[in-house]
């Protein structure tokens, strides 16, 4: 577990939320050493907004921390799966942030010019986090099938570390740090989440894996025996900018688990260099 350490000031970016105030670029900290985290998100199928207060709290609980957000969250009618997200045409979005966490679900935007200002901060160094559908974002061409290094539609996995393309019906998730074990998961303590979505392993990218996970109770007799890696790292792009990521926490409850915040916590830190 963390050590429960003091606190940075939070504001958000684009579309605050209660009670705070917009502002063009990160918050101003009270503690020269706080990690200036911008959180973006939006999209289909999740709580955007309870998971906005979740990390928010919870990394501002663990670590000095100034955490701003950039999010859309699709209007009744919208196509939630491809979010109006204002980062799709600002390349320099993250500017003075240390870590960009995506928790967006951006399932079917395909656009290459979106695609492009995603990611240029990352190629130009800015380390990130990248939680749950993340990993099943900025799909194009045939994702389902195996793709590989410099193909048109790997570059978002190329960033993330690994191709998934699903996973089965929500059950608890047992957990267990990987082979060779990571500094992220030093001290980790195995345990099973609630009611969660293990996303599958297609191709990876050089990653170093720090937890997999397996679901024995699982509707589907056939999965109860696959392993996949739920949580690992690599270096992104000619500046080999620091990804953490994990395909954990679908619902509210596994994200609010405080061993699930403390995970993040972690990635963050390590993304940082300042684990």
């Amino acid at each position: 577990m963390l050590n429960h350490i003091g606190a940075g000031v939070a504001l958000a970016v684009i579309l605050p939320m209660a009670a705070v105030q917009a502002q063009a670029g990160p918050a101003k900290s009270t503690e020269a050493a706080a990690v200036k985290v911008l959180i973006v998100s939006g999209g289909c199928c999740h709580n955007y907004a309870q998971q906005r207060e979740l990390l928010e709290r919870g990394l501002k609980a663990r670590m000095p921390a100034e955490v701003s957000h950039v999010y859309y969250d699709p209007k009744p009618g919208e196509q939630a799966t491809r979010p109006a997200l204002p980062i799709y045409a600002n390349p320099r979005y993250a500017d003075g942030y240390d870590v960009v966490i995506h928790n967006e679900c951006a399932a079917d935007e395909d656009s290459p010019a979106a695609l492009d200002a995603v990611l240029a901060p990352h190629r130009k160094g800015t380390s990130a986090v990248n939680l749950h559908c993340a990993m099943h974002s900025y799909r194009s061409g045939a994702w389902r099938q195996p793709v590989k290094a410099g193909d048109a539609n790997a570059r978002w996995f190329e960033f993330t570390g690994i191709q998934s393309t699903g996973h089965g019906p929500q059950s608890p998730i047992r957990l267990a740090v990987a082979e060779g074990g990571h500094p992220i998961a030093a001290g980790f303590v195995p345990y099973t989440t609630g009611s969660d979505e293990l996303y599958n392993n297609l191709t990876a990218f050089g990653v170093t894996p720090v937890l997999t996970g397996v679901q024995p109770e699982s509707k589907v007799e056939a999965d109860r025996g696959k392993v996949y890696a739920v949580a690992w790292t690599h270096e992104y792009g000619p500046k080999r900018a620091r990804v953490f990521s994990t395909t954990l926490a679908h619902n509210g409850a596994v994200m609010a688990d405080p061993r699930y915040l403390d995970l993040v916590a972690r990635g963050v830190l390590w993304a940082a260099g300042r684990l």
